[in-house]
């Protein structure tokens, strides 16, 4: 056996895993997992491996003497082997437990499903110092950007420095005196005082202030020079600084934020809930929770149970309960949002809302109450699960008015599951709604 086939072996080994995943889902005894801890039953397969015999097999070409058509390494056919007549067998086929964290369910399923939820931190627990990127007007000597001043200096040098020489060349041309040429200085833009004009005019000779007949015959004779110019060829002597150029260099303060999550999970247990609908929704809420659960650094769950009024259980209870009343969604969603306001806020809670059920609800209780509130409850994703294993019953609407208000939706997620089929279908229905808002 070579090493293409141990590869081949071992991605058959990996592709068996994910469908006894989606059969698990679908099938399995969900009862033998804990929120911690997921079994999946596998089938036995056997990884190729090397063995090495030590017993004395002959050589070469040896070995016991077999029949005609016997398979080679295997004893021969004893009674009571095979497939001869007899009573059917009451054991069923080889499986195993694989057992996973929830993080590792979450990643089997990402890759069963094609999805790559990336949750989001919201509660800060604690702040780092990163790279010196951040800058402020104070701080010690030693963080200094000297960069920064320095490119502040050069520009105040480029807006205040002018060309001296061509200056003096302007004061001798023959009747400008230090205030016309201030004035012809402004019109070009030239930074020049008039102290400086009256302190250079003043060192002229009389000969030298009338050297030029006019301003164009000392632009013939006279070239001049940008400051960027002069800069370049003679370099800098003296950088203008200031105290309000200096800037100091301090870390970016990084937030670690810890990803934390709430799901609520709302049932209605009214007395149209049958055993197989009840089923229908811990098949799917269950890998949710395992999901999130593996997603995200601290998960909490919170289940309501309704019929016309709603009450907290725990996660036992939730799967199991049994009504008998009638049906107000409504009610549940009143205290979802209760507890979130008071035990999970928005700001440091990402939020998740799934509620379940067979669509039917108590007259306009979702058009005038369970919407209103789904739109006032900031949340991550809101769905819904439908369970009618016979179809649609006459009055099970909620489903279906939900769907049309939310249409288009980034964060309102509807799902159908009839039959266990469904599930895997229902759970990618509901997390890729979510993954285009991630």
């Amino acid at each position: 056996m070579g090493l293409k086939d141990d590869l081949d072996r071992y991605r058959e080994v990996g592709e068996q895993r994910r469908q006894d995943l989606a059969e698990f889902i679908q099938y399995g005894d969900l009862g033998q997992s804990r929120p911690d801890e997921v079994k999946i039953p596998i089938k036995i397969v056997d990884l190729p491996e090397f063995a090495y015999d030590q017993r004395d097999m002959g050589g070469v070409g040896q070995g016991e003497d077999a029949e005609e058509g016997q398979p080679v390494g295997q004893p021969e056919p004893q009674p009571g082997d095979g497939d001869e007549d007899g009573e059917p067998g009451e054991e069923g086929g080889d499986h195993e437990y694989y057992e996973m964290d929830p993080e590792e369910f979450a990643q089997e399923l990402d890759e069963e499903l094609g999805l790559d939820l990336e949750p989001k931190g919201k509660q800060v627990i604690e702040e780092k110092e990163g790279d010196f990127t951040d800058i402020t007007r104070t701080g010690p000597t030693s963080t200094l950007d000297f960069e920064s001043l320095f490119k502040k200096g050069l520009k105040r040098k480029l807006a205040m420095d002018f060309d001296r020489d061509y200056l003096r060349e302007v004061l001798k041309v023959d009747g400008m005196g230090p205030a016309s040429v201030f004035e012809w200085a402004r019109g070009e833009n030239i930074p020049v005082s008039k102290a400086w004009l009256e302190d250079e005019y003043a060192e002229l000779t009389n000969e030298e202030k009338t050297e030029w007949a006019s301003m164009d015959e000392m632009d013939e004779n006279v070239d001049r020079q940008s400051t960027a110019e002069r800069i370049r060829r003679e370099g800098v002597d003296q950088i203008p600084y200031r105290r309000e150029d200096e800037r100091y260099r301090y870390p970016e303060i990084i937030e670690e934020k810890e990803k934390n999550v709430v799901v609520v999970n709302i049932r209605d247990v009214s007395g149209s809930m049958r055993e197989k609908k009840r089923e229908l929704v811990e098949r799917t809420f269950t890998p949710l929770d395992w999901y999130l659960t593996g997603k995200y650094d601290n998960a909490e769950f919170v289940y309501i149970a309704h019929d016309a009024e709603a009450w907290e259980v725990d996660r036992d209870e939730f799967f199991g309960i049994r009504s008998g009343g009638g049906t107000r969604i409504s009610s549940a969603y009143e205290l979802a949002a209760a507890v979130l306001e008071e035990e999970y806020p928005w700001h440091e809670w990402n939020r998740y809302v799934f509620a379940a059920g067979d669509s039917e609800n108590s007259s306009n209780d979702t058009e005038e109450r369970v919407i209103p509130q789904m739109e006032e409850i900031p949340a991550n994703l809101h769905a819904y699960v439908e369970t009618q294993p016979s179809g649609n019953a006459i009055n099970a609407t909620h489903a279906e008015e939900v769907e049309r208000h939310f249409e288009g939706s980034d964060n309102v997620a509807v799902a159908y599951v009839s039959s266990p089929e469904d599930v895997v279908d229902a759970i990618y229905e509901i997390l890729s709604t979510e993954e285009v808002k991630a």
